[in-house]
């Protein structure tokens, strides 16, 4: 566990409590996301990723858009998500972009999000700019070895999104790992909790579900 200096100071006692779960690709993010859906309860829950976020690069050819860092912050409409988030702690529903990771397109499809007392992000990237990581009331940031990250991205990539092996390394070379030590990294500086083990931890999901459930409270301090 590891306690970082603030942004700015925080309301104790949020109407809308804000998790943000952050960490490298592969280091288990969505296992501690489901693992905190299933115990605060699905229908409390708001759950958005980041992914969803993507630009949509349709104006460029198929080629051209390969070529893209999809690991810097830029790849990312995070204004859009930061709207989102006020629209929902002001309890009015959003329309979530749709993202096609295998074109590297949006599609004409939104995925509609109703406001909750919870609302929980995952990502990458969530806390390495200051306008959304304001946002969050929790942050967590999964810390995974990078030899299991690369193993479960590459497993990822091949089985869901149709990628060769070497296509997959050739990017993480290129641009994930320069921009995990750039951007992801660093932000981990901003994490109220570090989790290793990602979902498995289970003294660590006890710990943030029960401050979940002193913040919707108010008991939290």
């Amino acid at each position: 566990m590891a306690q970082a200096q603030r942004d700015t100071p925080r309301n104790t006692a949020p109407k809308v409590v804000c998790i943000g779960v952050a960490g490298g690709t592969g280091s288990g993010k969505t296992t501690v996301a489901e693992a905190i859906v299933a115990r605060i309860g699905a229908h409390r829950i708001a759950y958005i990723q980041h992914d969803s976020y993507y630009r949509d690069l349709s104006h460029l050819p198929p080629a051209e858009r390969l070529r893209c860092n999809f690991d810097h912050p830029d790849a990312l409409e995070t204004d859009l998500l930061v709207a989102h988030l006020a629209d929902l702690k002001s309890g009015r529903g959003v329309d979530i972009p749709v993202y096609d990771f295998t074109a590297h397109v949006r599609t004409t499809h939104t995925r509609r999000v109703e406001p909750r007392k919870v609302i929980l992000v995952e990502g990458i990237l969530i806390f390495a700019e200051k306008s959304l990581r304001e946002q969050f009331d929790i942050r967590i940031f999964v810390d995974t070895d990078a030899d299991l990250r690369l193993i479960r991205r590459l497993r990822r990539d091949i089985a869901e999104r149709g990628r060769s092996v070497e296509s997959v390394i050739t990017q993480y070379l290129e641009t994930v790992r320069p921009m995990h030590l750039e951007f992801v990294e660093p932000s981990k500086r901003w994490a109220d909790v570090i989790i290793p083990e990602g979902g498995f931890n289970t003294v660590a999901l006890d710990m943030v579900c029960a401050r979940v459930e002193a913040l919707l409270s108010g008991e939290g301090a």
